[in-house]
């Protein structure tokens, strides 16, 4: 329903504006460490403004804030009107998991998913981006609580342990994915007929 741009306007604003919950699973029993967290969000906001011409929407928040958006993709905006609701979901999850390193290199990928509802449906969509990183431990400290990883493009970063257990159960030279996944819904509040 709405850009990449839009998306994560909204995504930011729900996530300062809203408490949320930050789920953690806990480590596999594999050898090396591995973590994964989700964060998710959704509130109810009410369209107060629409430019059916410029396609700028502007949405009242829960708490009273504003937030104008381009509905470019919604191929059915004329069938919102000031006053409806729009639904918006938003969901991040990051996966951390240490592998042994099979000669892979440093790199970086993203893919992309969107959907929006065809004309005559209700107005919606939907968007995934998932971000896949890996690194490589170059350094390990043990006394120090540290870690550094050789990132995307050479540069090294170092990190302190939250667990120091996970430190003995990795090696230098390790293969560490990063991956997180952003997802987006927006879609009309359907009101109940009488």
């Amino acid at each position: 329903m709405k850009t990449n741009k839009t998306l994560t306007s909204i995504a930011i604003i729900v996530a300062l504006t809203l408490p949320v919950a930050l789920l953690a699973a806990p480590e596999t029993t594999t050898d090396k460490p591995s973590i994964s967290a989700t964060q998710t969000v959704q509130i109810v906001t009410t369209v107060e403004s629409i430019d059916y011409e410029t396609r700028m929407v502007t949405l009242k928040g829960p708490e009273g804030n504003l937030e104008t958006v381009k509905a470019e993709r919604t191929p059915n905006l004329e069938e919102v009107e000031v006053g409806d609701q729009v639904n918006v979901e938003y969901m991040r999850n990051l996966t951390i998991e240490v592998t042994e390193n099979d000669g892979a290199q440093p790199g970086q990928g993203v893919m992309t998913a969107s959907a929006v509802n065809k004309p005559g449906e209700v107005p919606s969509g939907m968007e995934m981006v998932t971000t896949i990183t890996t690194a490589t431990v170059q350094q390990i400290d043990l006394e120090g609580n540290t870690f550094k990883l050789n990132m995307p493009g050479g540069v090294v970063e170092q990190f302190t342990a939250r667990n120091p257990e996970n430190l003995k159960r990795a090696a230098v030279g390790d293969l560490v994915v990063i991956t997180t996944t952003e997802a987006i819904a927006a879609y009309m509040v359907e009101v109940p007929t009488e």
